[in-house]
């Protein structure tokens, strides 16, 4: 989980001043030095980290916190606002060129997963309606053309190719004619990296830009390399000038210290993190949500958005009915775990949830949870259909014969029986007309 060590210091900080009728100088002051030891070990610039305390402390002297009633409160509120501040404000959204053909070059050092992040931002824009393109333009890479191939299969996007030429800028120009020809409206350049920022990298991506004029330069960085991803997107800014970071491999930096630093040190936004290898794994960073579960907030937008891209409109529907007429079966009770897998599974809900971190979750075993929900899919699938949708038919002899065709004891069985009658009168709690349409939430989480 992104940021986990530091949301764990940052609430065990705030956690002191909770209870306390009136907060002092001194309170404050202690609180301040443990946010700024945590924002540090978190790998946060530390110029960053020291504009970011002394402008938080100059707001919680003000009179509002230390005349407030709920001073623990504003201070938090301080926080979660300046947070909110160094890391951009408000998302940046990725733009289109109005000539109505758009070209993203995607630059970055070796081994941070432009490749990857190429499939991925070309699945991203085409769940928003758009006609993507990839090229490949990594020629020294031993088999990145291949790559970016297999890439763009996964998510039925074609691949410009030519290997024959070995003018990068050459081929990313074709590869925009040819694109426009055949009605996309977007072209994804993948470019070659190197180990280090040098003179011949920036060389080529500079005779690129020239070549194709891209709408975005946008600047693919590893954020477990800390403050060096920091430092690498400065160093791109300087000689070639981007537009935008997309920050990978989110999902396994616990710290998160080159996120928080990025926007304040580049003046660049980050504009998408990577947090997981799905092609769907690349999502819109938003700063006021990301605060908002550093702090142990939750992040209840990005579960909604998740909820209502796992669930379709007609499935809503036909499950709604279903419950108004009291027919919800086990084949609908297996549907809404699925739900939950699209969305990521259940570690995922559980970090976008307020008040859950490692301390809340220590007793969460995600793997068993898993592993749990393959058990009752075998179970369920084991049962006739007439089985599956008459519950009541489950008598022992039956629930034996279940047993013995998925290989799992009968109390598994029975304990499959007991949480799916739960969820059927948890959903009965919404079965006036209309109430899984109002709250989307709901739809893809039982």
């Amino acid at each position: 989980m992104a940021f986990e060590s530091l949301s764990d210091k940052l609430q065990s900080a705030f956690s002191k001043l909770k209870g306390k009728g009136v907060i002092t100088e001194k309170d404050i002051d202690e609180v301040m030095r443990e946010v700024k030891l945590a924002l540090l070990e978190a790998d946060v610039n530390f110029k960053v980290v020291k504009e970011f305390v002394s402008s938080v402390k100059e707001k919680c002297l003000g009179s509002e916190v230390l005349k407030s009633l709920t001073p623990s409160q504003q201070v938090i509120k301080i926080v979660n606002e300046e947070l909110v501040s160094i890391m951009g404000g408000t998302g940046s959204k990725l733009t289109y060129s109005p000539s109505g053909f758009t070209v993203y070059l995607l630059v970055g050092l070796q081994g941070t997963g432009k490749t990857t992040t190429a499939g991925k931002l070309a699945s991203y824009l085409k769940q928003s309606g758009k006609k993507p393109m990839l090229c490949a333009c990594d020629i020294y890479r031993p088999a990145a053309i291949d790559q970016l191939e297999v890439v763009g299969k996964s998510v039925n996007t074609p691949v410009y190719v030519d290997r024959e030429s070995r003018n990068p800028a050459e081929i990313a120009l074709a590869a925009k004619a040819e694109a426009e020809k055949r009605g996309f409206n977007i072209l994804i350049v993948d470019t070659a990296g190197r180990l280090q920022i040098d003179e011949e990298l920036m060389d080529e991506l500079v005779d690129i830009k020239g070549k194709v004029r891209p709408h975005e330069i946008l600047l693919v960085v590893d954020a477990l390399t800390g403050q060096d991803a920091v430092n690498i997107a400065s160093g791109f800014q300087e000689k070639l000038g981007i537009d935008g970071i997309i920050m990978t491999k989110m999902d396994g930096d616990s710290r998160g210290g080159a996120a928080l630093s990025a926007k304040k040190v580049t003046g660049k936004p980050i504009k998408f993190i990577g947090v997981g290898e799905k092609s769907d794994a690349l999502t819109v960073f938003h700063p006021e949500r990301m605060a908002s579960r550093i702090l142990g907030m939750g992040d209840m937008l990005s579960l909604i958005e998740q909820a209502e891209k796992a669930y379709d409109e007609e499935t809503a529907e036909k499950l709604e009915k279903k419950i108004r007429k009291n027919q919800f079966t086990l084949e609908d009770f297996l549907e809404q775990f699925n739900q939950v897998r699209k969305m990521g599974g259940i570690g995922k809900i559980l970090e976008m949830l307020p008040g859950m971190n490692s301390a809340s979750m220590k007793g969460v075993d995600l793997e068993q949870s898993e592993a749990e929900f393959k058990i009752m899919e075998a179970i369920i699938q084991s049962m006739t259909i007439a089985e599956r949708r008459d519950p009541n038919l489950l008598n022992a002899s039956r629930r034996k014969r279940i047993s013995a065709g998925c290989g799992q004891p009968v109390s598994k069985i029975n304990n499959l029986i007991k949480k799916y009658e739960e969820a059927r009168k948890m959903m009965k709690q919404f079965s006036n007309p209309g109430a899984l349409k109002k709250n989307k939430m709901f739809r893809g989480m039982f």
